[in-house]
């Protein structure tokens, strides 16, 4: 039987999959190949690259035009700036995949008197040079996590291959493709030899493309659900597919996650006789989120460089970007976590856009713990009752906030920060917090969604919270403010809408920054705080 995979290359025997040589335009690729030309395959980590590789390399390989090796240099990553043994890892990755894939020894019995009498810094050259020598074909070599190898290691690997590259194609690979997360042209790479920073495109100007491998459409997540209707019988129901494209927005690793936890995980969904809801595949994503899986924890562990902070702090606040670099803007497009829209620059899908703030507070949502019990907040009717506990927040921030602020990575965002973390620790025992954040918004809006178990069956509470900082006046602030909590919760069908404005000026006494009381907008009554 198959599965969704969520680990490693697809393998289309094993795992429902979509076709890998339709991932990317194969007439493109071949025309590319066709005219000699090296080029460059990237995407964000877990999209499918390695799938649709290996995928070309026996496609090539059956046409019979080609002689096509795949190979993947990770295991040089260890050597970072040592050439000699990254060298030396490369080409003994070269002779074991031309071993297994092609079925063939001639790297593998060469190689290592090539690298003892040449040096590492011609021996990947020299066996190119003889490997597409001996072949009564020409080759193709497809080189993949070539962005795992460091500093000088790399730089060796591209300026070998650009020396050889005029000998192509009877004396060379008549196309290389070099295969990662970035374009090579984005690289800095710091040459502990040269003492200097080098370019990915001097090191490597013989590149013709780059093409970027796509996240899945909107039908190809439905084929890839109804794989596993056709293979076990069991159902999903329309709705829960179009919310998992809303969840993930075609990232394919979410998507698979989404539907192995979904059909094969959550045990109400193993049974095949039973439909696969949308509740289902919300509670896949808070499992997915709770357990950060190492696809979310590598992506959240970039939160923490700078060039990435450039860009996702002001998302965060609402405000536009100032501090970002062009570079820093491609390499976070690069690592999948934003991307653009019709909208601009925003964050990537729905998933990442909770697990965002919720990574950067799990340590004060943890804190927290031990101050708030969700219980208080609890009516007898099982709502949540959002006016005492705004209020508790209200006095929370006041008397904490200040030395808070020192705890927090993105410390220009803590007030929207720190409320989310407020709000997640009561909304976990029963309910979610959907966030609407991004660049230029000049503000954070927050449904907050509760389940209410009562005699009559569930019920559900829906609570905008629209979050502002004082920019402006505050009659100003408050006036659009306003309008734009009335219109999110006529989007979101409540009539329990509350409207924060964050005071952040040092030059006002809190007693001056705190007040609450209800303002009546069109024909909507609207909590308003200040904080």
């Amino acid at each position: 039987m198959r599965f969704f995979n969520t680990a490693g290359p697809a393998n289309c025997e094993k795992h429902y999959c979509l076709s890998p040589l339709d991932r990317f335009d194969l007439d493109e690729i071949i025309s590319l190949i066709n005219q000699e030309k090296y080029f460059v395959l990237h995407a964000p980590r877990q999209t499918g690259k390695t799938t649709c590789l290996l995928a070309l390399m026996d496609y090539l390989n059956k046409e019979g035009k080609y002689k096509c090796l795949y190979i993947n240099v990770e295991s040089a990553q260890g050597a970072r700036e040592d050439v000699y043994r990254g060298i030396r890892a490369i080409l003994n990755e070269m002779g074991l995949s031309e071993r297994i894939y092609l079925d063939d020894p001639f790297v593998n019995k060469i190689w290592r008197d090539v690298l003892d009498k040449s040096g590492e810094d011609t021996a990947l050259n020299e066996i190119l040079t003889l490997w597409s020598e001996d072949s009564a074909k020409p080759v193709v070599l497809l080189i993949d996590e070539i962005d795992s190898l460091i500093g000088d290691t790399l730089i060796s690997v591209l300026r070998q291959i650009r020396a050889g590259y005029h000998r192509r194609p009877k004396l060379f690979p008549q196309s290389i493709i070099l295969c990662g997360v970035r374009d090579i042209r984005d690289y800095r790479i710091h040459s502990s030899r040269e003492k200097t920073i080098i370019t990915g495109g001097s090191a490597f100007n013989i590149k013709a493309e780059s093409l970027r491998l796509g996240d899945f459409t909107k039908d190809e997540v439905n084929i890839l659900y109804n794989q596993h209707t056709k293979e076990t019988g069991q159902v999903f129901e329309s709705e829960s597919i179009d919310f998992a494209w809303k969840l993930t927005s075609g990232q394919p690793w979410l998507v698979n996650a989404l539907g192995y936890e979904a059909c094969f995980k959550i045990k109400e969904g193993r049974d095949r006789l039973k439909l696969i809801t949308k509740l289902m595949i919300e509670q896949a994503k808070d499992n997915i989120i709770l357990r950060r899986d190492t696809h979310i924890d590598q992506l959240m562990d970039k939160l923490r460089e700078e060039r990435v902070k450039r860009v996702v702090n002001p998302m965060l606040q609402g405000l536009d970007m100032e501090h970002a670099s062009e570079d820093d803007i491609q390499y976070v497009l690069d690592l999948g976590l934003v991307c653009k829209s019709p909208q601009g620059l925003q964050i990537a899908n729905r998933i990442y856009k909770e697990v965002i703030p919720r990574h950067l507070t799990v340590t004060t949502q943890y804190n927290l713990e031990s101050r708030i019990n969700p219980l208080w907040y609890i009516g007898l009717d099982g709502s949540i009752d959002m006016e005492k506990l705004l209020s508790a927040f209200q006095e929370f921030f006041r008397e904490h906030s200040e030395h808070w602020i020192e705890r927090f990575q993105y410390k220009e965002a803590v007030p929207q920060l720190l409320l989310q973390a407020f709000l997640q620790r009561i909304v976990n025992s029963g309910g979610r917090v959907e966030r609407e954040y991004g660049l230029g918004r000049m503000r954070t809006d927050l449904l907050v969604i509760w389940r209410i178990q009562g005699s009559g069956g569930e019920q559900i509470q829906r609570v905008v919270i629209e979050l502002k900082i004082l920019y402006k006046s505050l009659e100003t602030t408050i006036k659009e403010g306003l309008s734009q909590t009335a219109k999110y919760m006529d989007r979101c069908g409540t009539s329990d809408g509350h409207l924060i404005i964050f005071d952040r000026r040092e030059n006002i006494t809190w007693d001056e920054k705190i007040f609450q009381y209800t303002e009546r907008y069109k024909d909507r009554e609207i909590m308003v705080w200040g904080m």
